[in-house]
């Protein structure tokens, strides 16, 4: 794959990026991914490239005839034998130390940085984000884990000295490795969020098993792509696809996981930290998003507090627990502030996010839409039919 270096860091937090040899460096990359859609890939099972009795296919958002790629669907064994994979390389994992496996991770992180444009194109395909937004995605994947590492190695791997009580008695606090994590990612960070809760877990000498969202392997199989090329030994991180009804469910039950991380929704949140610590305490984090509102007082800058509530808002089309959902104004100046937010929400270009004036793409599927549709239909109903409390 050819690759191109940016000379102009972009994150999540970039705004805008005129940089003509950046944008032209992405054009290429979206022809490079053009040649790249369609290709089958396998599951990652310890050393195994497993391919599986069946696919399924990844479609684009952006337009649904195209299949940016196919993924085998995974079953509870694969999912069985991902754990067995994790557990038989654990120790050896967990004995190269935290020295070695901060140095094979940071490698990893380079490795993203360097393929930046090639892996923000495709993503682009995958789940229909704009430039400026998967550039950002795959940036944010590769400092998740150098920061992870530098917290590591700032803390000396965690590894304090006590109080002691006499001269004989040595005592000290020390991180040490759980096991295995099960890792179940959403589709809105694709690489971030699979890369980030599986690079903690590594870093602190515990193997994975991760399941993306069926929305979004090809993503989380390019992460694995970049830990591989790094050196990370086979079986430390597995890659199973497929749906959560077989593949999710597994990594729920299986007493094999250690612990378990899940960004998605409330409802699939809340089950899991129920049920994953039924029946003996297991460790389980659970990232279900929220409710971000913006407080508008009289003295903000108007136009400042318009366009960070318009990116906020909109940005990717709200699909993420960032986005601001609420707006609270102080009463004075509520109608220029609306007027202003109004005016720079039409202005949004919506399209094709692979061409370079296109700030919002499509939703990620036709669930999705149908319930952006429902809310729109919604709020144009009068209060009273809403529910709502009628006001002066």
């Amino acid at each position: 794959m050819t690759t191109t270096t940016p000379r102009l860091k972009i994150t999540y937090a970039t705004l805008s990026a005129d940089n003509e040899e950046l944008q032209a460096s992405f054009d290429a990359a979206v022809e490079r991914a053009r040649a790249e859609l369609g290709r089958s890939y396998p599951m990652l099972i310890g050393g195994e490239e497993r391919r599986g009795a069946e696919e399924f296919e990844d479609r684009s958002p952006i337009d649904t005839e195209i299949v940016v790629s196919r993924f085998p669907v995974g079953t509870r064994q694969d999912v069985r034998d991902a754990i067995t994979a994790a557990r038989q390389a654990f120790p050896a994992w967990r004995d190269l130390g935290w020295r070695k496996r901060i140095e094979l991770l940071r490698r990893a992180a380079d490795l993203i940085s360097e393929r930046q444009f090639d892996y923000a194109a495709l993503m682009a395909f995958e789940v229909g984000k704009n430039r400026l937004e998967a550039l950002g995605d795959v940036e944010e994947t590769a400092d998740l884990l150098r920061y992870y590492s530098d917290t590591m190695e700032a803390n000396d791997g965690f590894v304090k000295p006590m109080g002691s009580l006499s001269a004989a008695e040595h005592t000290r606090s020390v991180l040490k490795p759980h096991g295995v994590w099960g890792v179940i990612s959403p589709f809105n960070f694709p690489m971030a969020l699979a890369g980030g809760p599986a690079a903690g877990a590594l870093i602190a000498g515990n193997t994975v098993v991760l399941k993306p969202s069926s929305d979004a392997p090809l993503m989380a199989y390019k992460y694995g792509e970049a830990l591989r090329d790094a050196g990370v030994p086979a079986g430390v991180f597995n890659l199973v696809t497929g749906p959560g009804e077989t593949v999710g469910a597994e990594l729920e039950e299986n007493p094999g996981i250690d612990g378990l991380i899940f960004t998605g929704s409330y409802e699939v949140g809340m089950r899991l930290y129920t049920h994953f610590t039924r029946d003996f305490p297991r460790p389980i984090i659970t990232e279900m998003g929220g409710k971000n509102p913006a407080i508008i007082t009289s003295s903000a800058d108007l136009d400042e507090a318009a366009e960070g509530v318009m990116r906020s808002a909109f940005g990717f089309d709200g699909q993420k627990c960032s986005a601001n959902s609420r707006v609270y104004v102080e009463r004075g100046v509520a109608r220029p502030f609306v007027e202003k937010l109004v005016e720079r929400a039409r202005q949004i270009r919506v399209g094709d996010p692979t061409h370079r004036d296109v700030w919002m793409g499509p939703v990620i599927n036709a669930r999705s839409l149908r319930k952006f549709t429902d809310a729109v239909a919604e709020a144009r109903l009068p209060r009273t039919d809403r529910g709502d409390r009628p006001t002066d």
